[in-house]
This record gives structure tokens, C-alpha cells and sequence, in this order.
């Protein structure tokens, strides 16, 4: 009989994330990942299968976390919903800057399998919300397409955020956005 865990999987993975987020998969080591989690090794491995099931399931964790925040979903839909998230989807988390999935994104050349479906089911699903949203306004553009371009843009934005760019101007592009896109 071994030993009770004596940690959370939810603390676990919270811990990890910011960890992928800063290093990346490839560069996140499990000595990293032992420190960050308070967990040795054998704990990492009784819960998870390896470090990419703790890289899949922080990723999953993360997006599960910005979908229950509701930025995309709070009543009334409409440019309201949109422009919050632009202001707050690649904000600072816990020090980390930038988009987690959009981060990793960058490495979906060597990324599990199962990851990159996580982060392309999560961009479908994201530029539904934001179609969504967008169509209540009744744009003269086609609000898929229009989504399309605000994912494009909070791609970038989630991007220029791990440069030293500033929260000023990243508000300013995202009023400038808006007044485009109300436009449109």
C-alpha cells in the first residue's frame, strides 16, 4: 500500500502551468516542475503519466479556467463581451504574460498530439463566441469573417505582450480595434 498524496492535482496544475507558460514544453524540466509544484518526481508520476500528460492537463486546466470566467458569454452579447476580452484574455496571470495556448503554439511542431486538438478545438470554439457576439451587433461584414480577424488580433496581441510593449498601448490597440470594428 503507498503512501497518501498529500497534494491537490488542481494546486498541481497551477502551479505547472506558469512553468510551460514561461519555459515552454520543450524547455520545462522536471526538476523546474518539481520545484514550482512542491511535488517530487514519484508524485508528479502517480498523477500524471509523464510531463506531457502534466503539459496536456495544465493546458486544459488553463483554457477550462478562461471559459468559466464567462468573458465571451455575459448577457448582453455584443462588442461589450468582446472588447473585455481583448483587454483581459492576454493580460498578466500570475506574473505570466501573454495567452498560454497561444504561447504554446509556437511549439506545436513537437507538442503531443492531444494537446495541439486541445488549443484547436479551444480557437473553433472561441471564434464561435466571438461570431456570436458579434452578429447580435449586425455587422455589414460577415461576423465569421470579422470574428476571424478579432482572433487574429488577440493572437498578435497575446504575442506582443512577452515584449515590453506596455499595457498603454496595448489598450490603445484594442480601442483602435473596436472603433474599426464597429464600423465594419
Amino acid at each position: 500500500m503507498g503512501r497518501p498524496k498529500n497534494f491537490n492535482r488542481e494546486d498541481v496544475l497551477k502551479k505547472a502551468m506558469p512553468v510551460f507558460w514561461r519555459r515552454g514544453f520543450a524547455d520545462a524540466s522536471l526538476h523546474e516542475l518539481e520545484l514550482a509544484t512542491g511535488v517530487n518526481k514519484s508524485g508528479l508520476y502517480s498523477e500524471f503519466e509523464d510531463k506531457e500528460d502534466l503539459f496536456v492537463q495544465s493546458l486544459q486546466y488553463y483554457l477550462e479556467s478562461l471559459e468559466n470566467s464567462g468573458l465571451l458569454t455575459t448577457e448582453p452579447l455584443g462588442w461589450g463581451n468582446i472588447e473585455r476580452f481583448l483587454k483581459m484574455g492576454p493580460s498578466s496571470l500570475d506574473g505570466q504574460k501573454g495567452c498560454f495556448a497561444v504561447s504554446s503554439m509556437r511549439e506545436f511542431p513537437i507538442l503531443p498530439h492531444e494537446a495541439i486538438a486541445i488549443v484547436t478545438r479551444s480557437r473553433s470554439k472561441l471564434k464561435q463566441l466571438i461570431a456570436k457576439n458579434i452578429e447580435v451587433e449586425r455587422p455589414k461584414m460577415d461576423p465569421n469573417s470579422l470574428a476571424e480577424l478579432v482572433l487574429t488580433f488577440f493572437t498578435g496581441l497575446s504575442m506582443e505582450q512577452n515584449l515590453s510593449s506596455g499595457r498603454a498601448s496595448m489598450v490603445r490597440k484594442i480601442d483602435d480595434l473596436m472603433n474599426i470594428a464597429r464600423r465594419l
